[in-house]
């Protein structure tokens, strides 16, 4: 068995695709399985990965499904992942040639895995500029949450995450009508029981498309309210800082205004901050419509 499975959601991406698959096939170390999950594809995405795997220059599963968004292109990944660690590479993103061999040079180096939930390495743009920032020299390991709010790290970065972590908890809800749900519900529950090994190296290359969801976050708010909610209820619970759980209750507020959900402050973990919170999220529901509309 493969020591770690690189996993690809992709949606209508064959034009892009080959970008990560070219990555792969250059890797300096094979000892990865490469698991597509094709989100209901209605493109040639299928046609390709079946020229790729006959070609066999990379192990190469493929699995087709109803499109149902990203998070659910997750459960899928994380249902069919066997390997000891898994990292998400997006369709329209790749890695650089020696991502793989660093990655596992650094997890062979680990004599606590049992306590960690894995790597956090760094995401660059084509011209080699690291997005955000490194980790301070020094730092073996944090959770997440500490490295943006206690570190100040900016900027998106790379989990490698141990597959019996993740299998601990509950894969991400669906909700009728929508495809959405912010993948860091999940990791903000791994958060609060595990720290992260911070490897200052590039472990994927970013390319933020024009119809990616980093693109389109304002029209997804108002698209996927429920997924966004169940999101901001996750935040106020598991976070630790004050000014990150207020942030979260004036969100929470806002998308509860659209789904006309008047028990939002029931079922807020947080009452008293979602109720000074909800002058806010009525002004921010206002000023997203109106942007959303312009």
């Amino acid at each position: 068995m493969k020591s770690i499975t690189v996993f690809t959601p992709t949606y209508n991406r064959a034009y892009c695709l080959h970008q990560c698959y070219e990555s792969l096939i250059n890797q300096t170390n094979s000892d990865f399985l490469w698991l597509i999950i094709d989100d209901g594809s209605t493109d040639d995405t299928r046609k390709l990965v079946s020229d790729w795997i006959d070609q066999g220059k990379v192990d190469i599963k493929y699995r087709y499904k109803k499109n149902g968004g990203m998070h659910s292109a997750h459960n899928a990944a994380y249902d069919l992942v066997e390997t000891e660690l898994s990292v998400c590479i997006d369709s329209d993103d790749f890695m650089p040639a020696d991502a793989i061999d660093k990655i596992l040079k650094k997890w062979g180096k680990v004599t606590n895995k049992h306590e960690v939930a894995g790597i956090i390495g760094l995401d660059s743009f084509k011209n080699g500029k690291i997005i955000g920032s490194r980790f301070p020299e020094g730092l073996n390991e944090s959770t997440l949450e500490d490295l943006y709010y206690k570190y100040k790290i900016k900027g998106d970065k790379k989990l490698v995450l141990r597959t019996e972590v993740v299998n601990q908890y509950e894969r991400y809800p669906t909700f009728e009508g929508e495809r959405f749900v912010p993948l860091g519900t999940l990791y903000l529950q791994i958060d609060k029981a595990y720290k992260l090994i911070c490897l200052n190296e590039v472990l994927c290359i970013v390319e933020y498309m024009e119809d990616g969801s980093s693109r389109n976050i304002l029209k997804q708010y108002l698209r996927h309210p429920n997924g966004f909610q169940f999101a901001r209820l996750n935040a106020m619970k598991f976070y630790s800082y004050p000014k990150i759980r207020f942030k979260n209750a004036i969100h929470y507020v806002s998308h509860s205004i659209q789904l006309r959900d008047y028990s939002f402050l029931k079922k807020s973990p947080k009452k008293l901050m979602t109720l000074a919170a909800l002058p806010f999220g009525i002004a921010l529901y206002c000023y997203v419509k109106y942007i959303v509309k312009k």
